[in-house]
């Protein structure tokens, strides 16, 4: 039943498949990108052509910019070829943009921009200052997004007001539009070191191997061997968690897998993470729409020793809530012991995958800083969910006029693709 359900959802999102399943780990994502440098594109040649559309050209430069902004956004398979065909489909676009005298304004376009770094929990001036980092041009953001932004108006000028939805259609949709039920995961993991860039480099490696484990065996053998999380000693294996706990960017991975597959590796701080899908099944709670976790952290000094680690215990078995942590430490600095309650996209994700492993007044000591200097205490306060509310008819209706217009705009890129003057120089 939970695999049917969870087909279900990937296959009717409306985002784009690499946006949905790796999105919120942008962040991580672009920090790995910009610590481990991207290849400059070859000074001679730069701007030779690499295909002609209509006569618009295409040039390598262009091409390097945006196989570089995939790299980035994790998109799966090969980059040349994805990148190729979007810069085609968009040159055919802007065409029909103009075509139909659609320009969209600076703010039109600053709105868009600013739309898709949200999705990662980012400013446009921090996005763009991680990108610079990778060697990526602010332009070639924003002609990602312009193009996007001029082909909807498009869209909208040539169909909108054609597009009829019946009371009846809004009622069959809406039968079929409940809550979701809820979904619990039984997970392993393996965590691997990163503190320096050798190691970054040799676990990314490392984890991308442990990616393509398929049995239950061979992962817990590499937890034992490999994994530096308290979890080693039981081969990796986690208890039930609802996959809600989880920060997106990992529930998006996760979600997919079948038993015994592995998730990407995904970046924390000071390591790398995989997790092998042990088993999924659905709840009889709804599925929230978003949850809130209330933690506080106290930084030890002296990292993972032993006299750290005792302090920590006897902390631990001393607060039975937050509150009693303030009581205990007396006065310290407000860097030294912080409470927060945040979505659980914005708490950072290695907090996040420790709170998603405790219930209410638990502590974790899995974590240290940064530096490694001072050891994290981690409580989770408490916990909380929205749930999510009735749908409304309106809401139905826009959906399925949405649905529409995306088919009609799929068919008229398809039309504009057929007619369309191409010279592929990529060969040559």
């Amino acid at each position: 039943m939970a695999k049917r359900m969870i087909n279900s959802r990937t296959s009717t999102a409306s985002k784009p498949r690499w946006i949905r399943r790796l999105a919120t780990t942008l962040v991580a994502g672009l920090l790995v990108v910009a610590s481990l440098g991207a290849a400059p594109a070859t000074a001679q040649n730069l701007f030779a052509p690499v295909k002609k559309i209509n006569g618009r050209v295409i040039t390598a430069y262009e091409l390097s910019q945006r196989m570089a902004f995939l790299t980035i956004l994790k998109a799966p398979g090969n980059l040349r070829e994805l990148a190729m065909e979007q810069l085609t489909n968009e040159a055919l676009q802007r065409q029909a943009a103009e075509i139909a005298d659609v320009k969209p304004t600076a703010e039109e376009i600053l709105a868009g921009m600013e739309e898709f770094t949200a999705r990662f929990d980012l400013d446009l001036e921090a996005f763009n200052n991680i990108i610079a980092q990778a060697g990526i041009a602010p332009e070639t953001f924003r002609d990602f997004v312009s193009g996007g932004v001029a082909w909807r108006a498009v869209v909208r000028s040539r169909w909108a007001g054609r597009i009829q939805v019946s009371d009846d259609e809004v009622d069959r949709q809406l039968a079929l539009t409940r809550p979701g039920a809820g979904v619990r995961v039984l997970l392993s993991e393996i965590v691997l070191p990163a503190q320096t860039p050798a190691q970054l480099q040799a676990s990314n490696a490392r984890a991308s191997e442990f990616s393509e484990i398929t049995t239950l065996p061979a992962f817990a053998a590499a937890a034992r061997q490999y994994s530096v999380a308290p979890s080693r000693g039981r081969s990796g294996r986690l208890q039930w968690m609802d996959l809600s706990n989880l920060p997106p960017a990992v529930a998006a991975q996760i979600l997919p897998l079948a038993p015994g597959h592995v998730s990407d590796p995904i970046p924390v701080r000071n390591g790398i993470a995989v997790f092998q899908m042990r088993a999924i099944e659905e709840t009889d709670a709804p599925e929230p729409t978003d949850v809130t976790v209330d933690y506080a952290t106290l930084q030890l000094p002296g990292g993972r020793s032993e006299a750290t680690l005792s302090e920590a215990a006897k902390i631990r078995a001393r607060a039975d809530t937050c509150n009693d942590l303030f009581g205990i430490v007396g006065d310290v600095p407000p860097e030294q012991l912080q409470r927060e309650a945040l979505p659980i996209a914005q708490v950072p994700t290695s907090y996040a995958l420790e709170l998603a492993k405790l219930d209410e007044g638990e502590v974790s000591t899995n974590l240290t800083s940064a530096s490694g200097q001072n050891l994290v205490f981690l409580m989770l306060c408490s916990r909380t969910r929205d749930l999510p509310e009735e749908v409304s008819r309106e809401d139905i209706k826009l959906q399925l006029q949405n649905q529409r217009l995306q088919s009609f705009a799929n068919a008229y890129l398809d039309e504009l693709k057929a007619a369309a003057h191409i010279e592929d120089y990529s060969g040559q």
